[in-house]
């Protein structure tokens, strides 16, 4: 299971850029080590990180096996109204959580 710490600003002007970071906290296992038993270890890493403002996706990425345990990623939008953003990442496992936050636009 992962977890992911999203930091969205609650409030916020129409026409105001606004920064959202999100860490999400996994294994992300490369599949280079081996086990205690010698066995190389399957990889799991997280593949694909979407976020989207409503209905519209804002941004995304594909993520490769060079990638860091934990990824931290930030980057920047446009507040256009009041809503949830919405955090989706699937792993090689299929596994695919969510979180969201919202957000207020005045």
């Amino acid at each position: 299971m992962t977890r992911a710490l999203v930091n969205v600003p609650k409030t916020a002007k129409r026409g105001e850029i606004i920064e959202i970071r999100a860490m999400i906290q996994h294994v992300m296992e490369t599949g280079y080590r081996e086990g205690p038993n010698g066995v190389t270890l399957p990889r799991n890493i997280i593949k694909r990180f979407v976020c989207k403002y409503g209905a519209e996706e804002i941004f995304s990425a594909e993520l490769f096996p060079a990638i860091a345990a934990n990824p931290y990623m930030a980057f920047s939008t446009v507040a256009t109204e009041s809503g949830t953003l919405t955090f989706e990442w699937t792993d090689d496992k299929g596994a695919t959580q969510s979180a969201s936050a919202e957000i207020t636009v005045t």
